[in-house]
This record gives C-alpha cells, sequence and structure tokens, in this order.
C-alpha cells in the first residue's frame, strides 16, 4: 500500500512530537495507533470552544466518535480480562454503587497509553482551547478516575464533584473528561448522564453513555450531574467509561466534598442524602490530612449509610 504524503508527515509528526509519545502504543493487535486526532478535533476548535462555554446548564460538550476505535475496542478488551484484577475500589454507598481502578501500574498498556494521551501536553493545550481555561494541569494519581463501571442496579446520585484534590490543598478542581466504551447500549437499561441545572430544578440535558460518545464539563460548586436511576441492564453487563479531571493551581482554592443533592420529589431520602453528604465529608478531610485508602473508607460508609440504594 502506497501511502500519501500528507498521512507520512502524519505519522512521522506522531514520533517526533515529545508530547504525543503515548500516541504510539506499538501494540501488534491495533493497526492504527493514534489515539487523538488533533488534526481533526483542532480545525473545529472555534466552534466547539463557543458551543461549549455557551452550553446550559453550564459549560459543557457532547462529542461523537472521539478516540481511535481501533484503540477503544483494545480497551474494551483489556477491560473484560480486569475483574479480577486486585486494586479496584468499591464505591458503594447511599449515594452511589460502582466501582473504580485508578493505580496507573495496575491497568494494561492500551488503557494505561489511552489515559496517558489525554494527559499529554498536547491534549490539555486543546483541553484548554475548548474550555477556555488556561493553565489545565493532569492529576498522575487519578483520584477518584481512572477507570469506572458499574452493572445491573448501579448508580450514582446528582451531585458536584469535590472542589480541592485531597493531596495537592491549592489544585482547584476544573474539567471532567468521560469516555464511554459502551457497545451497543441500550436506552431502556438507563444509565443516562443527567446533567442538572444549578439550583436542582431540574435535568435539563441526559446523555446516553454510548460507545466512543465523550462527555467534558466544569467542574464548579454546583455543575450539578450524576445518573441517579439503579440500571436496569442485563446482570454482568458493565456500564464503563474512563474518568479523567483536571486541575489550576489557585492561591485561595474553594474547598468543599463532594455533594450530592436530592432531586424534586425524593421525599424522605433527603435526610439520607444528607446524612450521607456528611460522612463523605468527613471522610474527605481525613483522606487529605492523613492519606487514608479508598478502598478502606469506602467500606465504612457502606456500612455507616445503610448500604446499597433501593
Amino acid at each position: 500500500m502506497q501511502l500519501e504524503p500528507e498521512a507520512i508527515f502524519t505519522y512521522l509528526c506522531a514520533f517526533a512530537d515529545p508530547g504525543s509519545q503515548a500516541n504510539n502504543l506499538k501494540n501488534p493487535n491495533v493497526p492504527n495507533t493514534q489515539i487523538f486526532d488533533y488534526s481533526k478535533w483542532n480545525s473545529q476548535l472555534g466552534e466547539l470552544s463557543k458551543k461549549y462555554q455557551e452550553a446550559p446548564p453550564y459549560p459543557h460538550i457532547v462529542l461523537e466518535n472521539f478516540l481511535n476505535p481501533a484503540v477503544l475496542d483494545t480497551c474494551i478488551a483489556e477491560f473484560n480480562k480486569l475483574n479480577e484484577t486486585n486494586g479496584w475500589i468499591n464505591y458503594k454507598h447511599y449515594n452511589e454503587d460502582k466501582r473504580g481502578l485508578n493505580k496507573i501500574d495496575l491497568l494494561p498498556e492500551t488503557i494505561k497509553g489511552t489515559i496517558n494521551e489525554l494527559n499529554s501536553p498536547a491534549f490539555l493545550e486543546w483541553l484548554s482551547a475548548i474550555t477556555g481555561i488556561k493553565g489545565l494541569q493532569k492529576d498522575d494519581g487519578l483520584e477518584g478516575g481512572g477507570i469506572h463501571q458499574s452493572t445491573r442496579g448501579g448508580f450514582l446520585n446528582i451531585h458536584a464533584d469535590f472542589t480541592v484534590h485531597p493531596h495537592h490543598r491549592n489544585w482547584q478542581r476544573r474539567v471532567n473528561v468521560l469516555v464511554y466504551l459502551n457497545e451497543d447500549w441500550k436506552e431502556e437499561w438507563g444509565g443516562k448522564l443527567e446533567l442538572w441545572d444549578r439550583k436542582m430544578k431540574a435535568c435539563e440535558e441526559s446523555v446516553l453513555p454510548v460507545y466512543n460518545r465523550c462527555v467534558i464539563f466544569n467542574t464548579d460548586a454546583d455543575s450539578y450531574h450524576g445518573h441517579p436511576e439503579p440500571m436496569a441492564c442485563p446482570e454482568g453487563t458493565y456500564r464503563r467509561s474512563i474518568a479523567l479531571y483536571y486541575y489550576t493551581v489557585e492561591a485561595n482554592p474553594y474547598r468543599r466534598a463532594t455533594y450530592y443533592q436530592a432531586r424534586p420529589g425524593d421525599g424522605s431520602n433527603k435526610l439520607l442524602v444528607r446524612l450521607d453528604n456528611a460522612l463523605v465529608s468527613m471522610y474527605t478531610a481525613v483522606k487529605g490530612k492523613l492519606g487514608a485508602n479508598d478502598k478502606v473508607i469506602s467500606g465504612l460508609l457502606k456500612f455507616f449509610s445503610g448500604g446499597k440504594k433501593k
């Protein structure tokens, strides 16, 4: 096969650019190993940035076919082998039921390479351009992020995310990037990401977590989101995502733990949501001061808050 000059140039640039070395996973099972098509997405920056920054209920955007499908397919194949891996954190308490793995050394080659690309200088520059937030930086520790999965009955109540990194006291959390890996996901299974208005009066947008869809959004103190209804997918079918969070360094960041909100009509559940908020806040404070382990504390939250939502 004869390559066109433009294709040869793109191929060589991927190796030459030190900020994009994660583009080249050297995986023989992946025919085209460029993860993120900078040429494609940079060409749309003006339009996407305007759409992002003007979107209600807070700045966000939903992008289709976000990553190279060949790379994403390999990520899914690796994900399928990860269930028995040690290191999973079970986030199970009144306000959520999911699992997460954020130890980069435990992640398979292609998932790790994909995360490294989405944390690369080139991607951070693109992300700053689309969001309008200068100075975005990655989190090598993947605090609260990495990869997530939940199955039948899984949910995540509406919430605004923790605002400051627990181990870097001047890192203000600014942006979330979620990439979904769910092939053939059916609407009747639920699991839609809901974006709620800042006063928690109504859901303004819901996003089905389908294959290669990416959601990027600001993480302000009132950027309320979640997928609150327990999922109805078949047992053993998973809602999976790569979840990465980005920060800016601030002299006096606004500090608050993850803050869950009851929806209108939730009635008596409001008290349990508030109780769980108090426990999460205490946990976040302990974690920041003592470096407590997510795995241990998640078990305590489950015990004290009554476990899984019914």
